[in-house]
């Protein structure tokens, strides 16, 4: 068995399920399409730090494109297979970033691909639709000064027409104006696998990988299977020299599988197999895109390995700082992917242990957590105590370290990552048994609304939801009703997931328990608790924020990132300028950049239901979202009221206020120490 050397990490110095009937939730989401009614500005601090101190210096600009191209062996076509949640917006950002390579997303579900060409996307992803605006439809050119806009002119505008105005006057012969050329579309969605693999110099592997339901290794071992698939589609048709990356999350030497598999089928052609592994998280994925901490690329120690890492830098070179690119060893790249997800799962598992001696102490979580990450040492992410994390990574994850232990021998290991799991299941347990406890220890005859259904705020993804366990759990103390909101989720998605993961009995139309809302107070009447399962904005109470003369002093403005220190910015530029823009006057486009849409067919089942609006919200990117008014809800609550805050995003003194009992993780509730 070839066994690659360890090679130093250094920096870059460059001169699913699509194949088979396989479910790929890991990547891509089931069901029908949702979106969120808001849409969080993303954080690009980091990128306009990078160039305020210079470092963004070193990106290539897209004029100077073609040398990088032509530097790294002429990069024209990449392939993704995968059109979920890492294939699609990986393959947005990197068209977006690389206006003359053309790059392609495969899947053979006709169904997901007819979604990506129109605006009713699979998923939802804050910030991904106005990228997807440039790379897949092309843009038009336009001009602007390179001027910031006066702060004070935020207050007396708000519209399209007052950003043009604002513009005009600050047009003088003294003042740079930069011009951004047009673009022609580079970003193509396609379901002809076979043939987008054969012209691609580049094939991302990005399909799903969950863990074994069945056979050796069940419920712990990575099912490989659409990875499988792929790797034979790719061995058959590929062109010679094409790089296959690994994008998909993997058990380490996966490599070792395709490279094997490639030669059974091309004995006589040579292909470099690399390990790109994402770092995204559901929410924040675009950002995590394009400000990435940084990209990991694993190689083969080879003149031809690390000549291939080179070429795939170059493609992120475009936007990413060098020193964020970094080799290593294929081996060490996979494994770094599972660690890393596993530590961050680490960290909430015992934050949340904590907090059951934070209960029965008097002690106050959010503030052992404040102190404790003040230090250096540790830092304050991953340190919220909530119901435990969901989504389809960190279990998956932690599940594959565990097994990767437990086969090389190694039983405390696999022993002390299990028990990060065991903690996570126990917080959620805890967190239901509270909650009965405090209504007497009987649910029957009551309704109990919950609130959050996805596994995180931000985001449509419903994959390893905490709220779902806890609604198994309460089932099983026959509530009258559980009324289900989610401010990011389509309520008929929700119900069949429901109704697929709990069986359809439990539904309320089949004369089951739980009813799906599209609105979160019809969901709260006349419950006799409510459950708060998601951490998202429009959920949170805080009376200092909220209300008062100073909310508004306090909202935190935009930032104009002008003036650019070049008159030809590179598209992150163009895109912050672009959100500076929609943020401060409220214009759909200010720039005038975008073309037509895509027009759906006339046939087209999701145009014209009822919130198909939605997208306008996406495109708006508007600051702030609206949160709910819980006196509304308290209004409405049977007596006596409760609220049980498993994400700790309501207000003790408002909720006092409301005559409403809170309890919240890691706190002495209402009826003191338990």
């Amino acid at each position: 068995m070839y066994r690659h050397p360890s090679i130093p990490s250094s920096n870059i110095d460059a001169s699913e399920d699509g194949l088979l009937d396989i479910s790929t939730a890991p990547t891509t989401p089931d069901g029908s399409l949702t979106f969120s009614p808001v849409l969080q500005a993303l954080k690009l601090q980091d990128a306009l730090e990078d160039a305020a101190s210079g470092r963004g210096k070193q990106r290539t600009s897209s004029t100077s494109l073609d040398a990088a191209m032509r530097a790294s062996g002429g990069v024209k076509n990449i392939c993704c297979v995968g059109a979920g949640y890492v294939g699609g917006p990986t393959a947005a950002v990197m068209a977006f970033q690389n206006p003359h390579i053309n790059v392609t997303v495969v899947d053979r579900d006709p169904i997901r691909i007819k979604q990506w060409k129109t605006k009713h996307l699979p998923i939802y992803e804050p910030g991904l639709y106005e990228i997807l605006r440039v790379a897949r439809d092309g843009s038009k050119a336009c001009s602007f000064y390179n001027e910031a806009t006066r702060s004070d002119s935020l207050d007396s505008m708000s519209s399209a027409s007052s950003s043009t105005s604002e513009c005009e006057s600050q047009c003088g012969d003294h003042r740079d104006e930069i011009a951004v050329q047009g673009r022609t579309p580079n970003l193509f969605f396609s379901t002809e696998v076979s043939k987008t693999i054969s012209e691609a110099d580049i094939v991302l592997i990005a399909v799903n990988t969950p863990t074994k339901m069945r056979g050796m290794g069940s419920g712990k071992a990575t099912d490989v299977t659409a990875l499988e698939a792929v790797t034979r589609e790719i061995a058959i048709h590929a062109k010679p020299g094409a790089i296959i990356v690994e994008k998909s999350t993997v058990p380490c030497r996966t490599a070792e599988l395709i490279q094997d598999t490639l030669k059974v089928h091309r004995p006589t052609q040579s292909f470099e197999v690399l390990s790109n592994p994402e770092f995204l998280a559901a929410g924040t994925a675009i950002n995590d895109l394009l400000s990435p901490d940084r990209v990991i690329i694993g190689s083969s120690s080879t003149s031809a390995g690390r000549h291939a890492a080179e070429t795939l830098a170059s493609v992120y070179a475009s936007w990413v700082p060098r020193n964020r690119i970094v080799t290593m060893n294929t081996w060490s790249s996979e494994l770094s992917k599972l660690v890393a997800n596993s530590m961050l799962a680490q960290r909430i598992s015992s934050i949340n242990s904590i907090s059951a001696i934070c209960e029965a102490t008097g002690a106050d979580i959010s503030e052992v957590a404040k102190s404790i990450g003040m230090d250096p040492r540790i830092g304050d992410k991953y340190l919220k105590a909530g119901i435990g994390f969901g989504g389809s990574c960190f279990r998956k994850d932690v599940l594959s370290l565990v097994y990767l232990a437990e086969s090389l021998g190694l039983e405390e290991v696999a022993e002390y990552w299990t028990s990060v799991l065991s903690v996570n299941v126990w917080q959620r347990e805890r967190f239901v048994r509270r909650a009965v406890r405090c209504l007497n220890n009987t649910l029957v005859g009551k309704k109990l609304a919950v609130l959050g259904y996805a596994f995180k705020k931000d985001t449509n993804d419903t994959r390893e939801s905490p709220a779902l366990e806890c609604i198994k759990l309460l089932l099983e103390d026959c509530p009258r009703e559980i009324a289900v909101f989610d401010p990011c989720c389509d309520p008929a998605t929700i119900k069949a997931e429901i109704g697929k993961l709990a069986g359809k009995d439990v539904l309320k139309e089949n004369g089951g328990s739980i009813e799906v809302y599209a609105d979160a107070y019809a969901a709260c009447v006349d419950a006799h608790a409510v459950l708060i399962m998601t951490e998202c904005d429009e959920f949170k109470s805080s009376p200092s924020l909220t209300h008062g003369p100073k909310a508004k002093s306090m909202k935190k403005r935009p930032i104009d990132p002008r003036p650019f220190a070049r008159l030809e910015p590179t598209e992150s530029e163009v895109l912050e300028l672009q959100r500076f823009l929609v943020s401060a006057f409220s214009a759909e486009d200010p720039l005038q950049r975008f073309e037509q849409e895509p027009l759906c067919d006339d046939a087209c089942e999701l145009c014209g239901r009822e919130g198909d609006e939605l997208e306008k919200t996406v495109v708006l990117n508007k600051e702030g979202k609206d949160k709910l008014d819980w006196a509304r809800i308290a209004y409405h609550l049977l007596k006596p009221k409760w609220v049980f805050d498993g994400r700790g995003v309501v207000d003790e003194r408002e909720m006092s206020s409301l005559e409403v009992r809170l309890e919240s993780i890691g706190k002495v509730g209402w009826g003191g120490r338990r």
